[in-house]
């Protein structure tokens, strides 16, 4: 197996709404996103699937070394060797790939957020540092395009957050912030215990709005010109603003059931979005 299709497997795998706006890029873009994605999907594995916290944090020491090594010609993993030729090509910086495995080295230290500004520094480096990535390996000319891709990460993030409470309850973990949860006249025990009904209604309207304006203010920050360069991350975003509907709707949060889109309904969505755009 060699590096492009180590990469084609680990994203394949992971059934991710973004898998579907990848397929109408040109080929080298389209080799250059899965391997950025599946260098994510590496260094996000070694958190969640981390029993030791200090293996996991010798794993992303190993990762940052390699990242360090991959700027110098010397990739060793098939992720690495399969993003080296695009790192020079398409001028990717390696502050952003650090960033990343900072951002998830703060889900082996961290499980709750004080505020949102402590939440919007850990949504910037594990989402928006990639949707600068991102943007970056599909091409842009204005720079207003890196604040498009920045804050359109940060929504992404905000709207995976927003889908999993259930399940990050279940691991011990919060990302609602804290003062927030307050505010609603909740508590983490009831969070983490599954008693998610009455205030906690309010409460994820209030999220789900906050999302919401992170999805208008990324879109407003993106040049109708950079529209045909940036169709892959509009695709990416009408399906994820998608995904916010259906969770805007959801009146049960105590079910254990998860929002999603049904294939048919990505497709639908990749399609139009790139016919139109």
């Amino acid at each position: 197996m060699n590096p492009d299709q180590y990469c084609w497997k680990k994203t394949t795998q992971s059934q991710s709404n973004f898998f579907y706006s990848f397929f109408a890029l040109p080929k080298g873009k389209r080799r250059a996103i899965f391997a950025l994605y599946a260098f994510c999907r590496e260094v996000d594995d070694v958190v969640d699937n981390s029993k030791n916290s200090l293996v996991s944090e010798a794993k992303l020491r190993w990762w940052q070394k390699e990242i360090s090594d991959m700027f110098d010609g010397n990739a060793t993993h098939p992720v690495t060797r399969a993003l080296e030729p695009f790192v020079f090509s398409l001028s990717l910086e390696q502050r952003y790939f650090q960033e990343i495995i900072e951002g998830m080295r703060m889900d082996l230290t961290t499980v709750r957020y004080r505020n949102f500004s402590d939440l919007s520094r850990y949504c910037y480096l594990v989402a928006g540092t990639v949707g600068i990535l991102s943007a970056t390996i599909f091409g842009y000319q204005s720079g207003d395009t890196k604040d498009f891709a920045k804050n359109l990460g940060l929504a992404l993030q905000l709207t995976n957050i927003i889908r999993d409470v259930n399940e990050d309850a279940e691991r011990g973990r919060i990302y609602l912030p804290l003062e927030e949860i307050n505010k609603f006249n909740m508590t983490e025990k009831q969070i983490l215990n599954g008693q998610l009904e009455n205030e906690f209604q309010k409460l994820m309207s209030f999220q789900i709005e906050r999302a919401e304006s992170y999805y208008k203010l990324a879109l407003a920050n993106l040049p109708r010109s950079e529209y045909k360069n940036q169709r892959t991350s509009l695709i990416i975003a009408k399906i994820y603003m998608q995904l916010l509907s259906k969770l805007k709707k959801r009146k049960d949060w105590t079910s254990k059931s998860k929002v999603k889109l049904s294939i048919f309904e990505k497709i639908k969505i990749a399609t139009l979005t790139w016919i139109l755009n």
